[in-house]
């Protein structure tokens, strides 16, 4: 009985070292920056709500900017906007942004950003997370790929910003080239 418990034992610590093993040699791929697994390039569009485009408004604010300096800081914004592959507005969607952001800076033009793309065409179905900062006034940005479902399951990755055009307070849209590391 003895030795039937010293084999038990051992099969079971062997066991337990191997899924270690295989556990952390999955965990310790190294990510390569210039090879993601998934990367494209999409058109964020955004047409802030003033008062008389009700029409084709895709975001309203939601909580107007306090009078701490010229930046709208405190201005909190929802929207649910529409993602091309190309940068004309009236092109078809393949996605759609729904979320929030707000801008948290008093010294300068800042928002701090979180949305769901959310994909339902025959090319992709699915969403995929985003959030982070965006500071606005440097010519590139990258925000954090958080998560995902569908085809982008679990997916992480950097969504990097760039302001495509800027017309007046109401209507800007990003150029958002998307790296994803992680893809199951």
């Amino acid at each position: 009985m003895a030795k039937n418990m010293n084999e038990y034992t051992f099969l079971f610590i062997l066991s337990i070292l191997i899924i270690h093993s295989l556990s952390t040699f999955a965990h310790s791929k190294k990510l390569d920056e210039k090879k993601p697994c998934k990367r494209f390039v999409l058109y964020y569009h955004d047409i802030l709500f003033n008062g008389t485009n009700a029409a084709n408004a895709t975001s309203a604010a939601a909580v107007n900017h306090t009078q701490l300096g010229n930046f709208n800081h405190g201005m909190l914004v929802v929207f649910d906007d529409p993602i091309t592959k190309d940068p004309h507005l009236l092109s078809p969607p393949i996605a759609r942004a729904q979320g929030f952001y707000f801008y948290d800076m008093k010294t300068t033009y800042n928002a701090w950003f979180s949305y769901t793309l959310i994909f339902n065409s025959t090319e992709h179905k699915g969403t995929i997370n985003i959030m982070g900062a965006d500071m606005m006034m440097e010519e590139t940005r990258d925000l954090s790929v958080v998560g995902g479902t569908g085809d982008f399951f679990m997916a992480r990755g950097i969504a990097t910003f760039r302001t495509d055009t800027l017309q007046g307070d109401y209507y800007f849209r990003l150029e958002m080239d998307i790296k994803l590391y992680e893809c199951y």
